[in-house]
């Protein structure tokens, strides 16, 4: 794999020779290579002129649309550092990107004005952006707050600085589910591998339409858009992911590839059956995260094929992809990396062990230098060339690779070492479940207990106890939960996975089957 241009060479190359091609469509908004060149100068200068120079960081707090992308693509113009920041983010949450970033210059939209001002207040940023800034009320003393349509409206010729593809040019704070996030170094060279390994999952072909739902400020959009820069494709994009929408905008825009993270496959198919379920284009679907029993449910009722894959931030977001359609698998490594599976003494385990994933390149440069200020975090997940993952995974004797969930969300329970990752996927497969997560809890002598939070699906009628019942033939009787507790929604990260550092823990106030008086059956 050999990448040679820039994410700013990309942009100029099919700005001068595909001038009028639509690189994305927005609200009815067309906006062509020749538009979106001009939009990303005027920012990227007028940014310019208030100071910012190569390898300052940018925090970025946007929604999903086009200035969003005009602001990433000038970042990388000018060489600055760009900081994603998640708009659902605010206090402490917030409080710890912005401390651990410390960035020169923050960029926000106005609707998430109110949850970062009192963060910002005894911070020393130099310049603040807020885009639709006639939306506010600004009451920070003593800072630079600039409006970002007058910085939009600057010189239209391409800035002077030329960037490279080995300088770090983003910090993207990895979702943090069980602990805070950590503020992985990506370089340029690492964003375009992520977009290189969306387009072969994607199977891309010219003429493609992309429906942009993932959050541009999570690596899972930012590739999609750097993929339209190199590949002759639209994206169609939308503010946010919208499970009772979904199909309609895919409709709409005619899109004929779609991706998905996390519980989307998941989500989607609790959705109510439509007669026009598959009344659409998509010809394919690739992401990680779709659990082995709705595989084939997916592809069946949808028509679509699925393909799934396997990546994390810190390895250019794609490790392995499955092209042979086996269910459960997320298939072989992409060619130029490495991927073992290796005992907790760092040994390689034979075909079917489970054990950790980890990674090595074979090219350089496609792996993170490090966790931003986090020397310890650095050197667990950085030894002797590889990258540990901190996934548990298997490999079979075709050399297929299966994942087995996250190493640290295991649970100790009674002598047991448990998966929550094998407990959830038993729960999400009852019809009436739309999501669930499990977790460990203090148990009341040794070790720990396992508590289940539970989303149903609309009119969903369970008690715990039918939850419990639904488990007993599907999981051994230590895998079941102890506690049930049932909620309205989830937090989530931006790839659609439950967070779960911020789940209750104590126990008094969710059904307990000990005391109910119900036995498990063990045979």
């Amino acid at each position: 794999m050999r990448l040679r241009r820039t994410i700013r060479e990309l942009l100029e190359h099919r700005a001068q020779h595909t001038p009028d091609f639509v690189f994305c469509i927005y609200e009815g908004r067309e906006i062509t290579f020749a538009m979106l060149e001009v939009c990303v100068n005027r920012l990227a200068n007028g940014i310019a002129e208030l100071g910012v120079t190569s390898g300052q960081r940018v925090a970025v707090m946007l929604a999903n649309h086009p200035e969003h992308i005009f602001t990433v693509f000038a970042l990388t113009k000018l060489g600055a550092v760009w900081v994603p920041v998640n708009i659902n983010f605010r206090g402490p949450s917030l409080e710890f990107i912005i401390e651990q970033s410390a960035p020169n210059v923050v960029i926000v939209d106005a609707e998430c004005w109110n949850h970062l001002e009192p963060v910002l207040a005894d911070k020393n940023i130099d310049i603040i952006i807020v885009h639709n800034i006639q939306n506010v009320q600004i009451k920070l003393k003593g800072m630079k707050v600039f409006d970002f349509s007058a910085l939009n409206k600057g010189d239209r010729t391409p800035p002077s600085i030329r960037p490279t593809l080995d300088e770090i040019r983003c910090i993207s704070f990895t979702s943090g589910t069980t602990g805070p996030p950590k503020g992985s170094l990506m370089t340029e060279r690492m964003l375009r591998t992520c977009a290189t390994g969306a387009a072969i999952a994607s199977d891309v072909r010219p003429g493609d339409i992309f429906l942009l739902w993932e959050p541009i400020y999570h690596n899972s959009g930012a590739q999609m858009c750097i993929l339209a820069l190199m590949e002759p494709v639209k994206l169609a994009v939308v503010p946010r992911f919208s499970a009772s929408r979904f199909w309609d905008k895919i409709r709409e825009y005619r899109v004929t590839k779609m991706h998905y993270l996390g519980g989307v496959i998941d989500i989607l198919l609790k959705q109510p059956p439509r007669p026009n379920d598959r009344d659409h284009s998509v010809r394919l679907a690739f992401g990680g995260g779709c659990s082995k029993d709705n595989w084939r449910a997916f592809e069946q009722r949808f028509g679509i094929e699925v393909r799934e894959v396997y990546g994390l931030t810190e390895a250019s977001c794609f490790t392995t992809i499955n092209t042979s359609g086996k269910i459960g698998a997320i298939g072989k490594p992409y060619p130029y990396f490495e991927v073992q599976i290796i005992d907790d003494e760092g040994k390689p385990l034979q075909i079917g062990q489970v054990g950790e994933i980890v990674i090595r390149e074979n090219e350089p440069g496609l792996i993170t230098q490090g966790y931003l200020e986090n020397p310890e975090a650095t050197a667990t997940a950085l030894r002797g060339g590889w990258l540990y993952t901190g996934d548990l995974g298997r490999r079979d004797d075709e050399g297929d690779f299966y994942y087995m969930g996250r190493k640290q969300d295991s649970i100790r329970r009674r002598g047991e070492n448990i998966s929550a990752w094998e407990v959830e996927r038993v729960l999400n497969s009852h019809p009436d479940i739309e999501e669930s997560t499990v977790i460990g809890v203090d148990a009341d002598i040794g070790e720990q207990e396992m508590k289940a939070f539970i989303k149903f699906t609309t009119d969903a009628t369970l008690k715990p106890l039918d939850i419990i019942m639904w488990c007993e033939p599907r999981m051994p009787y230590f895998q079941i939960p102890r506690y049930v507790a049932f909620v309205d929604s989830f937090e989530k990260t931006p790839t659609q996975r439950i967070r779960k550092d911020n789940l209750p823990k104590n126990t008094d106030d969710c059904w307990d089957l000990e005391r109910s008086g119900y036995r498990i059956k063990r045979a």
